[in-house]
């Protein structure tokens, strides 16, 4: 199987590259691309060196299947001529998410809609994969009639840029500017461009990627997207009104039967997630299950996960390997 990565040399292209090897994704041959500047240098997959080649180039070498991480306006450019060409192609950027035509997929919760025709599949954002992982099993049984997000998102999911100028702040030197204002000792209550109703382009993805994935069009949802001093792993508190009235231990026993959720929920001990505790990991932690007792058939959590593996990188691999799985590569 000759496998092209797009955007190989960026925050993400990298982990991809780890879990990957990780994940032992069957490569034959590896094509990593990236911008011109990067041409040229070596990259290493499996102990084997391979040097960084232009889309073109990969584009010539007819790949079997293309995994996008290079933003969207690369993706609308080229995503279509690989799969013209009969690849399959996994993007990773917010290009094709929305796109009626493109399955958006988490594979634990709808790998369904990957049909034998499919060759464009969107990767969901980052903070929506680890979303929708904890509450779909609780959909699917309960009912959710309403939901209200609130992220804690690492720097890393912003790119190398914002890491950079934490790093520099820490260090009280100056340097280029990823956001607007200082992120060292702060919290900035913005992510992704202002849009016209008031929310954010990243709170924005979380209310209509999570519709799509859930196929639940017309559920009520509102977010609050927050960029904290965290180089790895975001978190989120989800308050969730169900249809139904549960029990905690039901709820509690769902999700510790989900595959790729890990149930950290002893606050009497002070085990509950954290980013710190979730970086370099592929699951989905999920902890501070309790009643609200506000509404009738509240309940929240708090969930955590690495947006560079299971946000990003490791949901991109489980999709080529469920590809691989159903003989459609």
């Amino acid at each position: 199987m000759v496998v092209a990565l797009v955007g190989a040399t960026g925050l993400v292209g990298q982990v991809m590259v780890r879990v990957m090897e990780e994940h032992q994704l069957p490569v034959d041959d590896f094509i990593p691309c990236a911008s011109e500047r990067s041409i040229g240098r070596e990259i290493r997959l499996n102990g084997k060196a391979y040097r960084v080649r232009s889309i073109d180039d990969a584009f010539d070498a007819g790949p079997d299947l293309v995994i996008f991480s290079a933003g969207a306006g690369i993706s609308r450019e080229y995503a279509t001529r690989f799969t013209s060409r009969g690849a399959f192609v996994i993007d990773n950027s917010s290009a094709w998410r929305m796109d009626s035509s493109v399955p958006l997929v988490v594979p634990e919760v709808n790998a369904g809609s990957i049909g034998p025709e499919t060759r464009l599949i969107a990767n969901p954002n980052c903070s929506t994969i680890q979303l929708v992982m904890a509450i779909a099993p609780i959909h699917k049984q309960y009912g959710i009639r309403r939901l209200v997000i609130s992220t804690y998102q690492s720097v890393s999911g912003t790119g190398a840029k914002a890491v950079e100028q934490l790093h520099n702040e820490r260090a009280g030197i100056g340097g280029k500017m990823a956001y607007p204002h200082p992120i060292d000792l702060n919290c900035i209550p913005h992510g992704g461009d202002f849009t016209g109703n008031g929310y954010t382009a990243e709170e924005m993805k979380l209310l209509n990627e999570t519709r799509k994935i859930l196929d639940v069009p017309d559920m009520k949802i509102t977010s609050t997207v927050v960029r904290i001093p965290v180089i790895g792993g975001h978190s989120e508190a989800v308050n969730i009104e169900l249809e139904k009235d549960f029990e905690l231990s039901g709820i509690r026993s769902l999700l510790e039967s989900t595959r790729g959720l890990v149930v950290q929920d002893d606050p009497a001990n002070k085990l509950y997630p954290m980013p710190l505790f979730a970086e370099g990991r592929d699951e989905v932690f999920v902890g501070r299950i309790r009643r609200d007792h506000s509404v009738p058939y509240g309940l929240d959590l708090w969930v955590v996960a690495d947006n560079l593996r299971k946000g990003a990188a490791t949901n991109a691999i489980q999709i080529a390997t469920r590809l691989l799985d159903r003989k459609l590569i």
